[in-house]
C-alpha cells in the first residue's frame, strides 16, 4: 500500500443537515454502543450533530485506509482526548497510522497521516455577546507570544482583531492536537511566524521545528481550518 493512502483530509459541511429523530438515530447505529455517551451527553442537537459526524468519520476514515472491517475498529482516546486506534493483534499496512478530528461551527474533519503526527482544528469565528472583542481577546493573553500578542494588538479594527485571534489559536490548538498533549501545553513557548499566513513556521521554546509543514484555510463564513504534520519532538530533539 503506498504512503499516499495514509494521508487524507475530509470536511463536511453539516449547517443544511437537519435529521429527523428517526434519521439521526440510525445513522448513529453505525457506531459501537460505547460511542453512544460522547453524543447523547451534549444537550443541544447541534453539538450532537458534531460529535455524531465526527465519530462516523473516524471509523469511515479507518476502514477506508486500512481496509479493517466496521464492527473490527477499535477507537480509543488519550487522557487529553486525542483518538487512536487500538491494533494490538493487527499487522497494520501503516505502524504509524494515526489521525485528529476536529469539529466547530457549521464543520466537522479529519485528517491523517501514515508516518507522521498529525493535528488538526476547526474555529468558527464567534463574536463575544457581552463583552468587547479587546475584552474578550484579553483573556487569552497569557497563551500568546509577546509577537503573536502584538500582531493581534495592533490590528486595525475589532473584526479584524478576531480574526487574527481565531487564526492563531486554530494553529496553536492544532498542534497541541497533533503532540496529544492539549491547551494544558504552555502555549505562549509555542510561537507561529508566517508571511501574511503564508510560509508558516513555528519556534517551540525559541527553536524552530524544520520538519514541521501548516496549511491555514478560511472556510465558508467565518471558520478557520489549520493542518499540520511532523516528527514527535523527542526525534527531531536527537538530531
Amino acid at each position: 500500500m503506498e504512503l499516499e493512502n495514509g494521508v487524507q483530509r475530509w470536511i463536511v459541511d453539516i449547517s443544511n443537515w437537519n435529521p429527523s429523530p428517526h434519521c439521526f438515530s440510525f445513522a448513529m447505529s453505525f457506531l459501537p454502543n460505547h460511542e453512544y455517551s460522547s453524543i447523547t451527553r451534549f444537550v443541544e442537537l447541534e453539538d450532537q450533530k458534531r460529535a455524531l459526524v465526527s465519530r462516523l468519520l473516524q471509523y469511515a476514515l479507518v476502514h477506508q485506509v486500512l481496509g479493517i472491517p466496521f464492527d473490527e475498529i477499535i477507537i480509543r482516546r488519550t487522557p487529553e482526548g486525542k483518538p487512536y486506534l487500538v491494533c494490538d493483534n493487527m499487522k497494520l499496512a501503516f505502524p504509524n497510522f494515526n489521525f485528529n478530528a476536529s469539529h466547530h461551527g457549521d464543520y466537522v474533519a479529519i485528517a491523517s497521516e501514515p508516518i507522521c503526527l498529525v493535528g488538526l482544528d476547526i474555529v468558527s469565528h464567534s463574536v463575544p455577546k457581552n463583552e468587547t472583542a479587546y475584552e474578550f481577546v484579553q483573556n487569552f493573553s497569557s497563551y500568546f507570544s509577546s509577537s503573536e500578542w502584538n500582531h493581534i494588538m495592533h490590528a486595525g479594527s475589532s473584526d479584524e482583531m478576531l480574526h487574527i485571534f481565531y487564526r492563531y489559536w486554530c494553529l496553536k490548538e492544532a498542534f497541541v492536537k497533533a503532540m496529544g498533549t492539549g491547551v494544558g501545553y504552555k502555549l505562549d513557548d509555542v510561537e507561529f511566524h508566517h508571511m501574511n499566513w503564508n510560509n508558516i513556521f513555528v519556534e517551540v521554546a525559541g527553536k524552530e521545528l524544520k520538519d514541521w509543514k501548516f496549511w491555514l484555510l478560511d472556510l465558508g463564513r467565518n471558520h478557520s481550518l489549520e493542518a499540520n504534520r511532523g516528527l514527535p519532538l523527542r526525534v527531531t530533539e536527537q538530531r
